[in-house]
């Protein structure tokens, strides 16, 4: 198997990108609810903070902080993608690869990840994360999208409802367009 290098920084706030094996699927919002439990239930055994979070219909962006002493992201993201993956109906295909490993067709195995420098980097993966449905198309205004952190930040005067996101740099997410 294939060693990466990760960082191990204890405590340090991440930028995540997770997408779905389907990248035309609309699963994460068509199947909110059971998304929502699985980040309820890593949280439960493992918290960690969600910094900002946007979930798209085929993927998701989140900027989180982990705990003073804790480095294992891993184990949160794969204890929220196996819990959603049970949660919801065996509909997609599956490769030969996956099926002799009794993986799902849902997600992709890599994701994304960025450990955030300082403040002017936290603030742009923020306004990445908040400015990304407008992005891609879903909605005009960012306030319209319903599965956004940025509601939070709106309530908290961080941002305000009509922010547009207009100076949000790309910051190299590796993302698939």
């Amino acid at each position: 198997m294939t060693e990466y290098r990760r960082d191990h920084t204890p405590g340090a706030t991440w930028f995540f990108t997770l997408n779905l094996v389907d990248r035309s699927s609309d699963l994460l919002v068509e199947h909110i609810d059971p998304l929502r439990a699985a980040f309820r239930y890593a949280m439960g055994r493992h918290p960690w903070f969600i910094d900002a979070i946007v979930i798209l219909p085929d993927h998701l962006h989140a900027l989180c902080t982990l705990p003073a002493n804790d480095v294992d992201y891993a184990l949160r993201w794969r204890l929220i993608k196996t819990h959603f993956s049970r949660a919801i109906p065996r509909t997609e295909d599956i490769s030969p690869s996956r099926a002799r490993r009794g993986e799902r067709g849902i997600w992709q195995r890599r994701y994304w990840e960025h450990r955030i420098r300082d403040e002017n980097d936290f603030a742009q993966h923020a306004d990445y994360i908040h400015n990304n449905p407008r992005k891609h198309g879903y909605v005009e205004r960012v306030a319209d999208w319903p599965w956004s952190s940025f509601h939070r930040y709106v309530r908290a005067r961080l941002l305000p409802e009509n922010w547009a996101g207009e100076q949000v740099f790309d910051v190299g997410l590796g993302e698939r367009e």
